[in-house]
């Protein structure tokens, strides 16, 4: 069973407790890194970044909000999410503004299937982008709502099954899910069925743009298992040509940093030692 009651509900923490950005002093550490176009960063702080993102090893970050909320590392490219309704009043001019900025793509939807989450329902949901997001189609690429790995009818794949019926011609281009269970296996299925149910639809690529082991749900938990399953999920990742971005969950001291320096979780993560 997924757990969807996130200690840190982070699309909710988002665009309510994100911190100014503040100078980082790390140590410089000898590493071996291997950078990838598909890595990204979660996050609440846009200066948690800078330590995950240096030399990059990460090309593009999120934060559950349409504005990045400081000033990400040069070479991060920020992707706006318009996280559901109680974004929908300043959509409209923020998102012009951003994408002035030069951004490529729009993500839809937080877990509309989630009733903690954006909560909406497959028709509701298709509403709703058609609305607000397909208007940029041309302008940017459009992501899909991020649902859950829920299972059944109304969650997860078959919600998004449901949504994309429904929303057949919202001028996508990507399919998102959010993956939290127990074991890389587990992981490695789901991420396959998702890149399926894409595959079907016509749609270019898959992201996996929120996923952990449910045992990594809160700061300073799991780190060796954390460890031992970034080691073996990032290099298949990396592998799957389906796969276009993924962000761990997530760019925070207690999970991929430590501090101000990358946690072992957060090397593994980079392909750092």
């Amino acid at each position: 069973m997924v757990s969807f009651t996130k200690l840190i509900t982070a699309g909710l923490l988002a665009s309510t407790a994100v911190a100014a950005p503040h100078a980082h002093k790390h140590s410089h550490v000898h590493v071996t890194k291997r950078s990838s176009s598909k890595r990204g960063a979660a996050y609440n702080e846009a200066s948690a970044v800078e330590t995950l993102g240096s030399n990059g090893a990460i090309s593009w970050a999120y934060d559950w909000n349409m504005i990045a909320m400081g000033t990400l590392p040069s070479g991060v490219e920020f992707v706006p999410m318009l996280w559901g309704r109680k974004m929908f009043g300043d959509w409209f001019t923020t998102i012009q503004t951003v994408l002035g900025s030069g951004c490529n793509y729009i993500m839809g939807f937080n877990e509309p299937d989630a009733s903690s989450q954006a909560a909406m329902t497959p028709s509701e949901a298709a509403e709703s982008y058609s609305t607000y997001i397909t208007p940029y189609s041309g302008k940017a690429k459009l992501v899909t709502p991020a649902v859950t790995n829920g299972g059944g009818d109304n969650m997860g794949l078959g919600w998004m099954r449901q949504f994309l019926d429904a929303c057949n011609d919202c001028g996508m281009s990507v399919l998102a899910v959010h993956w939290y269970g127990a074991s890389a296996d587990e992981f490695k299925t789901f991420v396959q069925e998702a890149q399926e149910l894409a595959s079907q639809y016509n749609l270019e690529e898959t992201w996996v743009t929120e996923f952990a082991l449910n045992s990594a749900m809160t700061a300073g938990s799991g780190t060796q298992e954390s460890t031992d399953f970034l080691n073996e999920v990032v290099p298949w990742l990396d592998s799957q040509s389906g796969i276009g971005r993924y962000a761990y969950y997530m760019c925070a001291d207690g999970f991929l940093l430590e501090g101000s320096d990358l946690s072992a979780s957060g090397k593994a993560y980079t392909y750092q030692s």
